[in-house]
């Protein structure tokens, strides 16, 4: 989000994920910058961008009331979208699995496209695959429309994550009792804002659901249970094992920017440097567009060449240090800066000039998530951070979002509702079948479970993963960690079905 995420999505989320509103700890000099991204491209033309459908899907609609909460009898619905392949479904007399994707923060087709595993493994166990979408999002859109959903924040008032995942509960009991197959288990997935979503479901409506695969899912990023440097420390030493001269230019720039705004014609200069659309109306918007490059670099930092959020080569930070490092001789910082931006903004070579606030996926809602309940403090450490330091400011982030919404942030309702503190104790005791999965790249990790809690609630953690990429289509150039961690997560989801078929035979030899 401009103003955070992720999807996530942070979301992003997710996304991922939030607004950013931090109070600076630099000389004036020193501006402030985005501390919170989310998932979304720059490009010169800002279009909705057609998926290709490379799995097999039908789309169809399912009749959502507004409200779950509400009595009423004059509670609006609307239509909530979703994909469905049932070719490989073995059928209700065999007990076959459905397989359902917590959808996040953006259109759904997006996320289909990318959770290539869910995909792959549905033959396997002749599973039903389901991809409902997030109320809010893509088509799914209360009161017939964008404009209307996010008018105001009375309309904007039912975009929270207890809905949706009260949306998912009523979508899958009522599809199960159309096609007579209440006994079939249900297995969650999500990535980011979506893994959250899967893990807090399995929480909540345990009897809907068996299991959940809950990949990147920063479930501990509120309040004070991890500090809040975290993120902005992981993206910064992604960067420095690559390079530390690489390193060093980055966290250089950020004044040498500064000064070359405040030089006559400063901004027009830099905006013809970035090859910007429109000439800079300030030196921030400049700063915001570099951070959340980097921060979606740092959480897209995989091995092999991707289009997830913008066409990237492997191994993407590599990349953006060689052309920082490489620059011609005499080069200044802020073309070094460019050379390495280009990367991730332009690897292909097809944009022209770049626009610094367009939403090709559709995720703007969760600025408003991150102004109610996704409100997760971040900071940037002087020391560590590649980034200038700043400090988690809430009441100025308190103070934007009742500027652009009208409500106040409620940082204790995630934890209130799905909990997050002494987690370990909590989730052992009182939970059971869930794999929260994390790559050590992938900033979002900071605030994801990352040890064993039980037997049955398992973290799988991958030193080169990235964001999700366990949840990624298979390819031949997967490591070899890569495909032994999607070989545990196989074998613990058998056991989750075996274990359910077990009890419902023994129930019924009773």
């Amino acid at each position: 989000m401009e103003s955070p995420a992720v999807s996530f999505l942070l979301f992003l989320l997710i996304t991922t994920v939030l607004l950013p509103y931090l109070s600076s700890s630099e000389p004036s000099n020193v501006f402030p910058a985005n501390k919170h991204p989310r998932f979304l491209g720059k490009h010169s033309h800002p279009i909705k961008p057609k998926y290709q459908q490379q799995y097999r899907y039908e789309t169809r609609y399912f009749s959502q009331q507004l409200d779950h909460f509400s009595f009423s009898d004059d509670v609006p619905r609307f239509r909530q979208r979703y994909l469905i392949n049932n070719e490989y479904w073995a059928g209700p007399s065999r007990l076959a699995p459905i397989f359902l994707y917590c959808g996040n923060e953006g259109d759904i087709e997006w996320f289909a496209v990318n959770t290539g595993f869910l995909w792959e493994i549905a033959p396997r166990f002749g599973a039903m695959v389901l991809f409902p979408e997030h109320r809010f999002y893509g088509e799914s859109m209360p009161y017939g429309s964008r404009e209307e959903a996010y008018k105001n924040a009375t309309t904007l008032s039912y975009l929270t994550a207890e809905q949706a995942l009260a949306d998912f509960a009523v979508f899958i009991t009522e599809l199960k009792r159309n096609l007579s197959a209440e006994g079939c288990p249900v297995v969650l997935f999500g990535g980011s804002y979506g893994g959250m979503l899967a893990a807090w479901m399995r929480l909540k409506y345990p009897h809907i659901a068996i299991g959940a695969l809950a990949s990147s899912a920063p479930i501990l990023q509120f309040e004070d249970i991890v500090p809040p440097e975290t993120f902005y420390n992981i993206v910064s030493n992604s960067f420095k094992r690559e390079s530390n001269s690489c390193f060093d230019t980055i966290k250089h720039s950020w004044n040498a920017l500064t000064s070359a705004a405040q030089r006559e014609d400063g901004l027009r200069q830099l905006s013809k440097t970035f090859h910007l659309c429109r000439e800079l109306k300030s030196v921030q918007d400049l700063s915001d567009w570099l951070d959340s490059a980097y921060s979606y670099l740092g959480m897209v930092n995989y091995p092999y060449p991707t289009n997830f959020l913008m066409p990237l080569p492997g191994h993407p930070i590599r990349e953006v240090c060689r052309k920082i490092d490489n620059s011609p001789d005499g080069s200044s910082i802020v073309d070094r800066i460019f050379n390495g931006i280009s990367v991730y903004y332009n690897y292909t070579g097809d944009v022209d000039c770049f626009e610094l606030d367009d939403d090709p996926h559709g995720m703007d809602g969760w600025n408003w998530q991150a102004c109610t309940e996704m409100v997760m403090p971040m900071s940037s450490d002087r020391d560590t951070s590649m980034f200038p330091a700043y400090d988690f400011d809430y009441s100025a982030y308190q103070e934007e979002c009742r500027r652009d919404y009208q409500v106040t942030p409620r940082p204790r309702w995630i934890t209130t509702e799905f909990g997050g503190h002494d987690i370990e104790h909590v989730l052992k005791f009182f939970g059971s079948n869930i794999i929260f999965s994390n790559g050590l790249l992938d900033p979002w990790s900071g605030g994801g479970v990352l040890k064993n809690i039980s037997e049955t609630i398992v973290a799988l953690v991958a030193e080169e993963g990235a964001h999700h990429t366990d949840l990624r289509p298979s390819t031949t150039e997967d490591p070899d960690w890569l495909v032994e961690q999607r070989a545990t997560e196989i074998k613990l989801i058998e056991g989750w079905l075996d274990s359910y078929r077990q009890k419902i035979k023994a129930t019924f030899n009773m």
